[in-house]
């Protein structure tokens, strides 16, 4: 058991983006925490992405971050402290950008270098979006390409080349402020960011518990050329493994789905953009207004539909 309180709108009791809390009847905090291991060489761009990845949970649940507090883990003895100087302010820099004020942190020793933040934000309490809310007839929109997790394993690896590192890493840095921003004109009914369980993992977060199902047309996603061909190679990373032996139970693939493209859908994301589910007479209105806002990988991937039951078809 754990406490509760009335004024939780969002909390332990279902998988979400982050936790909001009322504070008046206009105003509910949303909190959220998130860190990780660098996915990147360069200090500053991890810096950069961690911020990014932090601030993308209080876009999807449709409200403004306002504070940020950093969270290090550094290994003094191995690493020269100028190395955490470039990331915190990789982190600086993305929270500027943002809008968001830094009012402290905590730091630790460790033997494996980490970094993220701690994020507040501010929503009306009626405005919230969840991932909750899903309506038979709804489309499913997304905002920005898949094959994050499938490069940076080949960056690792040592086998892609320094423009696409650069490509990749300016996608993972891009904020989702202003999908946020753009979706909050239309009529939302559900929202996520997808991260480390991949497309099919948080669209399942989605599906389960609404009595709805969903069906993702393959071929219009988003995705990252480089990514199917390192997906063909077999540079697949083994979040994507976990991420499919855990859903696929509920996930049936059509047999025109090569494995490939399969692996994409299920391939973990770090700072992913933004699942949108909303009415279907705006979908397209929705798309057209991203890409004239510059988000080029806008695309509508699928659909709501009454059933089979709390299950997800690819087709």
């Amino acid at each position: 058991m754990f406490p509760t309180d009335e004024n939780v709108i969002v909390g332990l009791e279902r998988a979400d983006d982050a936790g909001v809390y009322k504070i008046s009847d206009d105003v509910a905090l949303i909190q959220t925490v998130d860190f990780f291991t660098p996915i990147v060489d360069d200090p500053y761009g991890f810096g950069q992405i961690a911020a990014a990845n932090a601030l993308s949970d209080v876009y999807a649940m449709g409200g403004t971050p306002k504070t940020a507090m950093n969270l290090v883990a550094f290994p003094v003895k191995e690493m020269d402290i100028s190395i955490l100087r470039r990331i915190i302010q990789g982190g600086l820099d993305k929270l500027s950008e943002a809008g968001v004020v830094l009012i402290g942190g905590h730091s630790i020793e460790d033997k494996e270098l980490k970094y993220g933040l701690s994020i507040t934000g501010v929503i009306h309490p009626s405005r919230v979006l969840t991932k909750k809310g899903l309506r038979p007839g709804d489309r499913l929109v997304l905002t920005k390409a898949l094959g994050t997790g499938i490069v940076n394993t080949a960056i690792k690896a040592g086998m892609a080349s320094a423009d696409l590192t650069e490509r990749i890493t300016q996608l993972m840095v891009r904020l989702n402020r202003d999908a946020a921003e753009i979706m909050s004109a239309f009529d939302v009914t559900a929202c996520t960011d997808v991260t480390g369980f991949g497309l099919l993992g948080h669209l399942a977060e989605m599906v389960c518990g609404s009595g709805a199902s969903a069906r993702i047309f393959s071929d219009r996603v988003p995705v990252i050329p480089e990514a199917l061909e390192f997906a063909a190679m077999g540079l697949i990373p083994a979040g994507a493994y976990k991420n499919r032996e855990f859903r696929e139970p509920m996930v049936s693939f059509s047999e025109t789905v090569v494995r490939v493209r399969q692996d994409l859908l299920f391939d973990p994301q770090t700072s992913g953009g933004l699942l949108i589910s909303l009415s279907a007479g705006q979908a397209d209105e929705l798309v057209d207004a991203m890409k004239k806002r510059g988000i080029a990988d806008a695309a509508q991937i699928g659909e709501i539909i009454t059933g089979p039951e709390e299950r997800i078809q690819v087709v």
